[in-house]
């Protein structure tokens, strides 16, 4: 479950939205008592956390959390830019930190990415076999050789297969750049990708066709991981 901790309903309701089209619970607090007493009742797998709550503020929050001993990943959000602001929020045990405004694919990217530590460390779907520890890909058995990124867009449509994963929503979390990046780059690498993947299919013994279809294009979204 993902807790909300956010005061302003023009972003905690659009958000909470889009959490749970992505398929987490999520709660809705906005203050810090309430968030601290949310933590402490129910299993929370991550925390998004304002930093100017009523009540009691994201960083005070943050500190009681910690001197609890909990391990909790938290998002600290805030509207503040400066850099000390951003010191302090780690120092007082913030996973990350994210400056309103914000996109919503770099902050779904973001949240990912620390919920990943909870994702087994082996993905497994259509044949084709994840060890994120070891950074190892096979298919059927028989291991395939990806460069960095190839990998982490894999990894990024394996811990979603079968839903579509849009363009901004990958290249915010593989890049973690969208003013540079663009599609042209990323179309480049799932080239890439797709290709390692026919050619590692069609020497474990199937159809070259199939290790192609195992990532669609979703014309004018994303792409999917097809499962079967």
């Amino acid at each position: 479950m993902v807790l909300l901790a956010e005061d302003d309903p023009a972003i905690a309701d659009p958000l909470s939205r889009a959490l749970q089209r992505e398929g987490y619970e999520v709660e809705v607090v906005a203050d810090g008592p309430s968030a601290l007493e949310a933590t402490a009742e129910q299993r929370v797998d991550l925390l998004v956390l304002d930093l100017g709550l009523p009540g009691m503020d994201g960083l005070e929050v943050c500190r009681r959390l910690r001197a609890s001993g909990t391990e909790l990943p938290v998002l600290m959000l805030t509207a503040r830019t400066d850099e000390v602001d951003f010191v302090v929020g780690l120092d007082a045990g913030a996973d990350d930190y994210v400056a309103k405004p914000f996109r919503l694919a770099e902050l779904l990217a973001r949240i990912r990415a620390l919920l990943r530590r909870r994702v087994p460390e082996v993905l497994e779907s259509g044949g084709i076999r994840m060890d994120l520890g070891a950074r190892l890909v096979t298919v059927d058995g028989r291991e395939v050789q990806l460069a960095n990124k190839e990998f982490e867009l894999l990894r990024v449509l394996m811990t979603r297969a079968g839903q579509v994963v849009s363009r901004d929503e990958i290249l915010a979390e593989v890049w973690n750049d969208l003013e540079s990046k663009t599609s042209k780059t990323l179309d480049m690498h799932m080239s890439w990708l797709r290709r390692k993947l026919a050619i590692a299919t069609e020497d474990a013994g199937g159809k070259q066709a199939d290790g192609e279809r195992k990532i669609a294009t979703v014309r004018g979204v994303g792409f999917r991981f097809n499962a079967e």
